[in-house]
């Protein structure tokens, strides 16, 4: 390994030693493969020297690294190829009311377990454009952000590879739905097309429930993914630790997809907007347990991400409040520096990490 300046350092290099900050929180892994992002990030932290690795250690996959200097588009490709086996399966449990677990399993341990540990998973979902009425492309999303949540609250390799299948499973129920009841926005379902809406938990719960090899813990994130820590969800209202901490875990990463990517009767909002949901009600109807970790990781993330203010004002984050506050501190191209929690008519539109 070697010694590299932050400002010698250039995308593609892979990181040799694992980076902390003065509170002794990972900042970066060793064997990250940085990207722009991750430089930008550096800057901010005001970390002088890395180590990266020398073309020794790089000689036995070293024809590798030009394939995945782009870990963007290689996480995009894995991901599109995922989607269609998630589709097969998807589809299929529609017409036989059941699910190829041995199939689902492969997927898991193989495939989305692994875009799940990518240190810019976050980052690389934002950029998907697939919409969520689509189940299978929201179930795979939610599967991989569980799976970064459960890397963030240190669960061991197999309970992680559970939380990712309850989170591939969680919207099981609704492979019956039809195509006009996906589309709509859930807030203006009424009557019949309502209690439809509500049964796909239990529908979920019970396609799983008939499964040998299916943890408890699955089945549950699937009937209680919608329930609230202070009962007001759905469908029993359940509350507290009467929901399975799967569900807690799935229902943040439900939130957080939802609030990200485009679908019919929403607009896509930003990893900021969901950041802002998270904080104002983890201590209402989510659970901070969960809340806690993903907003401590999550926050850290988008440091020194390129973002733009609802008045066209441009500028980067340049730190998080530590009392857990709600917005990010701004630092704009005028050299301003602007707390947004104390301009609540500033908000930030659009959010580019690169």
């Amino acid at each position: 390994m070697r010694a590299v300046s932050i400002e010698d350092l250039k995308p593609g290099m892979i990181l040799a030693r694992t980076i902390v900050n003065s509170e002794m929180v990972v900042v970066l892994s060793e064997d990250t493969l940085l990207t722009k992002a991750h430089i930008t990030r550096l800057n901010f932290l005001n970390i002088p020297v890395v180590y990266i690795k020398d073309e020794y250690e790089l000689s036995k996959n070293y024809q590798n690294v030009s394939s995945i200097f782009n870990r963007s588009n290689a996480f995009v490709k894995e991901y599109d190829s995922v989607v269609q086996e998630a589709k097969g399966i998807f589809e299929e449990a529609g017409k036989s009311g059941t699910v190829p677990l041995p199939e689902t399993q492969v997927i898991v341990k193989d495939t989305i377990a692994p875009l799940a540990r990518n240190s810019g998973a976050i980052d690389y979902l934002y950029e998907l454009n697939h919409k969520a009425s689509d189940i299978y492309n929201h179930s795979l999303r939610v599967s991989i952000l569980a799976g970064v949540i459960a890397k963030w609250m240190h669960f061991t390799r197999a309970k992680t590879r559970d939380i990712i299948m309850a989170g591939f499973f969680h919207d099981i129920g609704k492979c019956k739905f039809p195509q006009r009841l996906l589309d709509k926005n859930i807030n203006t379902l009424q009557g019949e097309d309502y209690e439809d809406y509500i049964k796909h938990t239990v529908d979920g719960q019970h396609i799983l429930s008939g499964i040998d090899g299916i943890s408890d813990g699955v089945k549950l994130a699937a009937m209680q993914h919608h329930e609230r820590m202070d009962g007001t969800g759905f469908p029993f209202g359940s509350r507290g630790e009467d929901i399975h901490e799967y569900a807690r875990v799935i229902m943040i990463a439900d939130i957080y997809d939802n609030i990200t990517t485009e679908r019919q009767g929403y607009v896509k909002q930003t990893p900021f907007a969901a950041i802002a949901y998270l904080t104002e009600n983890m201590y209402v109807t989510l659970d901070p347990t969960v809340c806690v970790p993903v907003l401590t990781h999550i926050k850290d993330a988008f440091l020194g991400s390129r973002i733009t203010l609802n008045n066209g004002e441009k500028g980067v984050i340049a730190a998080y409040p530590n009392d857990f506050a709600a917005h990010p501190i701004v630092s704009l191209e005028s050299n301003e520096i602007i707390n947004l929690n104390e301009h609540p008519e500033l908000t930030i539109t659009e959010y580019n990490p690169k």
